[in-house]
Formats: structure tokens, sequence, C-alpha cells
């Protein structure tokens, strides 16, 4: 029975989030019935990560185990055909090695949120960005981020809803970056808590806004607490972008 390790890429809008649930539409929900479409196998597909609703995806990797071998083009082609016309695509299919596991054997799993820093709206990117009209320093935010980095007990920036055993993390990379209007940050670690990314972008955006200081976000993170989080920024700017294994 061979293993089939996907890239996927997805607009997480449609969406109740990458898990399948009973009666919402989701993102394994619709890859699960494209594989049904293409060779008449039900079966559950296995992810490196469970985006929220509304997250999107440029670099979602998960794992299928087929009753057939077919050449893992045949594969990507197949289930792009039965995709349409859902957002979703399969941009990658190979052969997975050995025991290889899409969640277990993740070594990094990277983020990427997008601000829109501008007076005007969105257009093209409505629903793909967060809109902040006022001003953001993004260096200010990019300091500030530094104090995130490394070991810690990441219980402010935890949903109350998390089910992840401890709250201890290592976040190996938090950066923030302007380019034109648009202010990004990016986040590298094994793994993350339930809306840990979109709890720490909520935070450091009130550094940028001149409304926290580096010190702030140190007193937060140490209170461990989540009352001390900031804002939660909203899903429609985030992305699972890679993951590493």
């Amino acid at each position: 029975m061979p293993r089939y390790r996907l890239t996927i890429e997805y607009d997480g809008r449609p969406y109740r989030g990458y898990q399948a649930q009973a009666d919402l539409p989701s993102v394994q929900a619709s890859i699960e019935r494209a594989v049904k479409g293409f060779c008449g196998q039900d079966l559950r597909l296995q992810a490196a990560g469970r985006t929220d609703t509304g997250v999107h995806a440029t670099g979602q990797v998960i794992h299928m185990d087929l009753d057939k071998d077919w050449p893992p083009e045949v594969v990507r082609d197949a289930l792009n055909a039965h995709l349409v016309p859902e957002p979703i695509s399969i941009l990658e299919a190979e052969v997975a090695v050995g025991d290889w596991h899409a969640r277990f054997s993740a070594k990094e799993r990277r983020y990427l949120y997008r601000i829109l820093n501008r007076k005007s709206p969105p257009a093209l990117d409505q629903g793909r960005v967060w809109h902040v009209k006022n001003p953001l320093d993004a260096e200010a935010m990019h300091t500030a981020a530094q104090r995130l980095v490394g070991h810690h007990d990441f219980t402010t920036f935890r949903d109350m809803q998390c089910q992840a055993k401890s709250p201890l993390k290592t976040l190996d990379l938090a950066a923030v970056r302007r380019e034109g209007d648009y202010v990004l940050l990016d986040f590298a670690s094994r793994s993350f808590l339930h809306r840990q990314v979109r709890s720490m972008t909520g935070t450091l955006a009130e550094v940028g806004a001149g409304r926290w200081t580096g010190e702030d976000v140190t007193a937060a993170l140490e209170a461990r607490d989540r009352k001390a989080c900031g804002p939660v920024a909203p899903a429609e700017g985030l992305y699972l972008t890679g993951v590493s294994y």
C-alpha cells in the first residue's frame, strides 16, 4: 500500500478549517471526496497541521495510503480535476519513503501573517489580509517580536480551547518586515499552540501602533495569563506556508 505525500494550497474562506467536521465544509473532506471520485477509495487523510476557519495555506503537507500504486503525477492531476471548482490545489505529489508521516515526521512549521497597512480597503486581497488603516511601525514590531523567540511558556498566547498537553513551545523565528503597504510577519516552530500565531500577531500590532512597548510584550509573556494577551488578529491574514522534515 503506497503512501503519497501531497503539498497543497487553499483559500480558507469557504471552509470551517482544514479538519473534517460533520455537515460542515472543510479542506480535508473536500480532498477525501476527490480521492473517492478518483479511485473509489474511502480514507482519512493525515496532515501536518490543522488550520482554523478562514486560514489559508500555500504549503500544507498531507499524506494518504492508496490501495493501488499510481504514478505521482497521475494522483496530482486526477485530484485537481476532481477538486474543480473548489479553491484547493494539489501542488506536488510524491511517494513517501519508509514510515514517513505528514504530522509526526515534521520538524518545523512555518506561518506568514499578512497585514495591509493603508487607509484604502483591499480590493484584490479582500479576505486574504488583515486591513489595518492606521500606520504600523514594522521595525518596532520586529524588535518586540525577538522577545518571543526561544523556549517559553506561551499560555498568554494560547487559546482557551487549546488541547495541547503543555503550553511550553520553542519559537525559532519571529520576523516582521514591511513591503510597500504590507506588513509581513514570519513565524517558525516545530509546533504551535491553538491560535498562537494570531495572538502574537495581534499583540505585536499593538506595538506597531504605539499602544504597547517591547517591555509590555515581555510582561504579557511572563504573565502566563490569557487575559494579558493583546487583541487576536483575524484569521484571513494567516497562511501556513511550509513544513520541514
